[in-house]
């Protein structure tokens, strides 16, 4: 690399710097060095894959543009990552295999992890490290019951709409128990979005959009992140009940201010609604209930009984022999009742069995192999909130009270039996049970269920008194 080069790449940055200002420049570019300007190819290096796919999505025209202004002979745009080149002692090259140009090629620029050949064209919601797809998971194979039709219906709504539509209703939130069909919508959505073209779809789960923005703080970047979420058209966020950590929640709530002001569309999915995400800042909630909260409910037999027989068509295309009697589909959707993910193990078994043993598939087979998927029905789900409403009415207290610091009798004992019920009604752990009891510490939790369990087991009366309030809150 020559004085001239440097020269030249001196006088490139002072025009990006001038042209994009100080700060979106030294988010960007503040890092890129140069590494060779040879045989028509410019190399340039950064320090992390995150800015090299983010520059190579929205600047490396403009930053081919530039140098070509300084020398014309250059063609192509070479972006690596500093991390991922490894010198190694000089050696005899290889011929390299002829190949199908890539876009990138064909476009004048090349994305490099490290070495020169080129990978395909990153999308963006890969360029942004968008969680991964899942190709089954579309609108076409989801099947429609009664308990879903409203979350199905609002979701194709979302995914439909045309950017500068007027948004019919922003957040779209999602909530329901694990397997029940929370994230094949979002993903869905994601699906349908890319590929009409017309919108940048990103789906992340909550640890996504966390491990995102705990890199970009780590490499200073955190201007970069910003900017890049936020001139998102459709977030979708699966599995918000994950969000951990007050910088990280912080910088979720001012992502999803700044989507929703700005008319862009937001869709997420919780495992509880909003109200319950006792660990989010009462602003961000609020926000979130401001929008569309659906739930979907549990598969009902009917509907399960279509899981199944989706689920056999599908793998009756790898398998052509695959068959299943009605009777026994028919067992299966009256006792396998959970979720939809035990509808698939279930199929999943069936298959093994019947390509493993030669065997046809038999009522009494289904009913040996599906024993452990048969489970009890569940009892009422018991929120942390309404334990805290009911303690609080029993013993004329507010719940403001069994959150705050306050330490007289008549708050801190109703404050141990609403931890106490919560630990023994609901399976939230003492660390989540602390948070929603006013950001305690998990041990002061696992004082009040000892003290409880000893006061109850000492006096009859407050035994009853226990049991009276579980009766209530499971009725």
């Amino acid at each position: 690399m020559t004085s001239t080069d440097q020269d030249r790449w001196r006088r490139v940055k002072e025009r990006l710097r001038s042209e994009l200002g100080d700060d979106v420049f030294t988010s960007w570019f503040g890092r890129m060095e140069l590494e060779t300007a040879t045989n028509g190819v410019l190399r340039l290096s950064v320090p992390t894959r995150f800015l090299r796919n983010w520059i190579q999505s929205h600047y490396s025209e403009r930053v081919l543009g530039k140098w070509q202004e300084e020398e014309p002979a250059i063609t192509r745009l070479e972006l690596i990552v500093r991390s991922a080149t490894i010198k190694l002692p000089a050696a005899k090259p290889k011929a390299p295999e002829p190949l199908a140009p890539s876009r990138e090629a064909r476009d004048g620029v090349a994305v490099n992890g490290g070495d020169r050949a080129s990978v395909p064209f990153l999308t963006v919601h890969e360029a942004l490290g968008g969680s991964p797809l899942d190709p089954r998971l579309t609108f076409e194979t989801f099947i429609i019951g009664r308990s879903n039709t409203l979350a199905h219906a609002a979701a194709k709504q979302v995914a439909t709409s045309r950017r500068g539509e007027p948004l019919m209703f922003n957040p779209l939130y999602t909530h329901a128990a694990v397997g029940l069909g929370k994230t094949h919508l979002l993903q869905a959505i994601t699906w349908a979005g890319n590929n009409t073209g017309d919108r940048k779809m990103l789906y992340l789960t909550a640890e996504r959009f966390m491990y995102g923005f705990v890199s970009a703080l780590r490499t200073q970047s955190t201007l970069a992140f910003k900017e890049a979420v936020r001139a998102i058209d459709v977030l979708v966020i699966d599995d918000l009940q994950f969000l951990q950590g007050r910088s990280t929640q912080a910088e979720f709530c001012h992502t999803l201010n700044a989507l929703i002001d700005a008319g862009r569309q937001v869709v997420i999915a919780s495992d509880r609604p909003p109200a319950d995400l006792e660990s989010l800042d009462d602003r961000v909630r609020s926000r979130l209930a401001g929008g569309l909260v659906v739930e979907i409910g549990s598969l009902g037999e009917e509907l399960r009984l279509e899981i199944l027989k989706s689920r056999i068509a599908a793998a009756r295309i790898h398998h052509p022999g695959f068959e299943v009697p009605a009777p026994v589909l028919a067992f299966i959707a009256k006792s396998v009742t959970h979720n939809g993910r035990d509808l698939e193990g279930a199929v999943n078994r069936l298959l093994a069995h019947s390509k493993l043993t030669g065997q046809p598939v038999t009522l009494e087979m289904a009913e040996r192999e599906m024993r452990d998927l048969i489970r009890p029905a569940e009892p009422k789900r018991v929120r942390i909130e309404d334990i805290q409403r009911i303690v609080a009415r029993q013993y004329n207290v507010s719940r403001a009270d069994l959150l705050s610091s306050r330490r007289t009798a008549n708050v801190v004992r109703p404050r141990q039996v609403a931890m106490y019920l919560a630990k023994v009604l609901t399976l939230r752990s003492l660390p989540e049970i602390g948070r929603r009891f006013g950001g305690r510490d998990h041990t002061t939790v696992l004082h009040a269920v000892r003290k409880i369990e000893n006061l109850a087991g000492n006096d009859s009366a407050f035994a009853e008194e226990i049991e009276a309030l579980k009766r209530q809150l499971q009725d």
